[in-house]
């Protein structure tokens, strides 16, 4: 049933620890934990990051199906799907953990299909109570509409993914080649079938950028101040997250006494890199203190203002992870996920003789490459005056086409040409190029959303533009690849947008009672500006024929004149412009 393996991973170096082989072509680690129980994982090299925005969810759905057939069980297990991973996990006695590895296998050999569109509705219900958390926009910005930018979406798939889509993703990804197993136990359990389609192993995605300058910041709510980075993966890197954590939470909540909350982790990305996330909240009239101290906690790290003593607290308590009972145990689901992605191995004798090399200057280089890689989530004003750019609020192309102008503001048009789709607005405008469209969701009603690659969203509405018929839509629905569209289901009318009825934009009709109001007010300063017109006309007569006029008299009735005739020919030309 199994056989040694060693390769250019370096596991070998495990040796003693953790043992390693192989069950049925998937690489396996093993160690022994205390206790009667043991617990497994198998991991998939296969997540959110892989899916495209129309596909969203797939990966999500092949995890509910394969899983469906257990059923209700006193046993502790889960999957998860990860931006570059999907995780299934369980714990129990040897043969119930045997037991349930085979049905997942077995699940994702035959995925329950007559279950797709029940486990769909589930994976909505679920996202629609998750919320969104403080963090949640971070990698849209960061990444785009695409790899692991995906993680701030929601699994658009889950309204058009097909049984065939769902079965093909299962059988090229969830593969006894792009898999890990590892269970606590001292022996590999007798009974395995884990027989998966042969397949290979797939490196994780490469990552986007929708960031053309780095450090930036984007506006996020109140009470929470967020910033990650991406660092190459390192012993340093870990250490500077403890660092800045601790750095933080000294400054912020036991000096400053402005956050509750104030931590920073650094969790892997890919083979090559890792994501730094640092946060701390705050009372909404604490928020700029908090802003200010974060950016100067961040700032005197990048300077190198790094004690020797912050250093030294951060690798004792990391050193005593070494302390943790049934070591081997612990470390195997890092050890598999490393193995997965393709990261070095380390042995715990290199790893503390890493975590002990770790100087000063270190930490001060690795600070200086969370610095300029940085994006900073603020509430309330910018952080221009830090030294971080704003990120792109709009596009910097536009496309030509056929111009339909807002019924709502006349500044705004909408243009939808043969490369793509533009929205022009007062402050710049917002593009969507059909050879990078991320997705085009649909609905019955014509409404068309169109988004980018790069995270713009440009929502075709044809209530709310003059002139977009169904022959517009149309073109819009043969220009965007076939598999970038997602069909919507139908709205309620309610739910289908109108135009304000009071607007005062040149492009907009007015009802009938304001078209009145405008008459109404045009007669009454028109009558007036008459009246005085004339009593003007008159005094200026009879200061024409007196001996000694008093021109200043005549000059300041018509002061008084100038202005009400202005109004009236501006009321005369609104009242036209609501009229036509």
């Amino acid at each position: 049933m199994t056989t040694e393996l060693h390769d250019h991973n370096g596991l070998a170096v495990l040796d003693g620890l953790i043992s390693h082989t192989t069950t049925q072509g998937i690489p396996t680690l093993y160690a022994p934990a205390s206790g009667n129980e043991i617990t497994a994982g198998l991991f998939f090299r296969v997540g959110r990051a892989d899916e495209t925005l129309a596909t969203a969810g797939i990966t999500h759905l092949v995890e509910h199906l394969a899983l469906h057939r257990l059923g209700l069980s006193d046993l502790h297990y889960n999957g998860a799907t990860a931006n570059a991973y999907t995780l299934f996990h369980v714990t129990g006695s040897e043969a119930e953990v045997v037991a349930h590895l085979n049905t997942v296998c077995a699940g994702l050999r035959d995925l329950p299909m007559d279950r797709l569109e029940t486990e769909k509705e589930i994976l909505r219900t679920e996202a629609a109570g998750r919320g969104n958390g403080p963090f949640s926009q971070l990698p849209l910005w960061r990444y785009g509409a695409q790899g692991y930018g995906l993680s701030s979406y929601n699994e658009l798939g889950t309204w058009s993914l097909t049984p065939e889509q769902v079965r093909q993703w299962a059988q090229t990804r969830f593969t006894r080649d792009n898999a890990v197993l590892w269970i606590t136990s001292d022996h590999m359990p007798e009974g395995l079938d884990l027989t998966l389609p042969e397949g290979r192993r797939f490196p994780a995605p490469a990552a986007t950028s929708a960031l053309p300058v780095t450090p930036a910041y984007i506006h996020g709510d109140d009470g929470h101040v967020v910033f990650t980075s991406v660092l190459r993966r390192s012993t340093a890197a870990s250490v500077f997250a403890d660092v800045l954590g601790r750095a933080l939470f000294q400054d912020l909540r036991q000096e400053g006494g402005y956050s509750y909350s104030a931590e920073a982790d650094c969790s892997p990305r890919d083979a090559g890199f890792a994501t730094l996330t640092a946060y701390a909240d705050s009372l909404p009239q604490k928020q700029d203190a908090v802003v200010g101290g974060f950016v100067d906690t961040l700032a005197r790290l990048r300077a190198g203002r790094i004690e020797q003593s912050e250093l030294d607290s951060v690798r004792t308590k990391l050193l005593k992870m070494y302390d943790t009972p049934d070591l081997g145990a612990a470390s195997l689901p890092s050890y598999a996920l490393s193995l997965l992605l393709g990261h070095r191995i380390l042995s715990p004798e290199q790893h503390k003789a890493e975590l002990n090399a770790v100087t000063l200057a270190d930490l001060h280089e690795v600070a200086r490459e969370a610095w300029d890689g940085g994006l900073l989530q603020v509430p309330g004003q910018g952080v221009d005056w830090a030294g971080f750019t704003l990120a792109p609020q709009y596009s910097t192309t536009a496309v030509t086409g056929t111009r339909h102008q807002s019924l709502e503001d006349d500044r705004v048009t909408l243009t939808i040409g043969t490369e793509g789709v533009t929205l022009t607005t007062p402050k710049g405008p917002i593009t969507v190029r059909y050879d990078a469209c991320a997705v085009m969701t649909t609905r019955p009603d014509g409404a068309r959303s169109l988004t980018g690659h790069d995270g713009f969203v440009i929502t075709v509405e044809p209530t709310l533009y003059r002139g977009v018929t169904p022959e517009r839509t149309a073109f819009l629905d043969s220009a965007v690849p076939a598999e970038a569209v997602v069909r919507m289901p139908a709205r309620e009318p309610d739910q289908i947008p109108q135009p304000r009825k009071q607007t005062s934009t040149a492009g907009s009709a007015g009802t009938g009672r304001s078209t009145w109001a405008w008459t109404a007010g045009l007669w009454l300063v028109g009558l007036l500006a008459a009246v005085w017109g004339l009593l003007c006309a008159v005094i200026t007569a009879d200061e024409a024929g007196a001996a000694a006029p008093e021109w200043d008299a005549v000059v300041g009735v018509w002061i008084l004149e100038i202005p009400l005739a202005l109004v009236t020919w501006k009321l005369y030309q609104a009242r036209k412009r609501r009229r036509g």
